[in-house]
């Protein structure tokens, strides 16, 4: 018997049921003994191609070093009159901070107040409540500041791969 459909068909199950997205590694653990990672490759890419060539109104994205199951944007008009409860945009200050972490990570508080000019306690509390920002450690200097960094949530919100997909920084750009 062909597993090829037969794995296509639980990888498609296993990333329908999960709202994260799933890496390769974290697929393979689902089965007892795990296919090869180029078997799971090239199933998801098989799916891909019957979600594209199905007229589907999903769509495989890898995102956030992962495969998720994601609804094409043509139909977000319908999904956010249903649920209504869209997440809460972040403000000016929250963007602007969380564009100076994404870019100089990883970077301290102090660091970030001193681009910034302004206090950024708050920001962050609010950046890591909402998991867009996460803490890598400790600075190896006196007082030992807290380090922070971008999360997986922030490339899954920014539909990003990974940080080298962020556009590049135009340093001309007046402010």
């Amino acid at each position: 018997m062909n597993q090829t459909p037969r794995l296509k068909n639980i990888l498609e199950a296993l990333l329908f049921t999960m709202a994260e997205p799933l890496s390769l590694k974290t697929l393979a653990k689902a089965f007892d003994p795990p296919p090869k990672e180029k078997d799971i490759m090239t199933s998801l890419m098989e799916l891909r191609e019957d979600l594209q060539r199905g007229n589907r109104a999903f769509e495989l994205v890898e995102v956030a070093n992962g495969y998720q199951l994601r609804s094409k944007v043509a139909y977000a008009p319908w999904i956010r009159r249903l649920i209504s409860l869209r997440a809460p945009k972040l403000s000016r200050s929250a963007l602007e901070t969380l564009s100076i972490i994404a870019y100089k990570q990883p970077i301290t508080r102090v660091e970030i107040e001193q681009i910034r000019g302004v206090d950024s306690v708050s920001v962050l509390k609010t950046l890591l409540d909402r998991r867009m920002i996460r803490i890598l450690g400790k600075k190896d200097v006196p007082g030992h500041p807290l380090v922070y960094g971008t999360s997986k949530v922030f490339l899954e919100v920014f539909g990003l791969k990974n940080l080298s997909q962020l556009p590049p920084i135009d340093e001309n750009e007046p402010e």
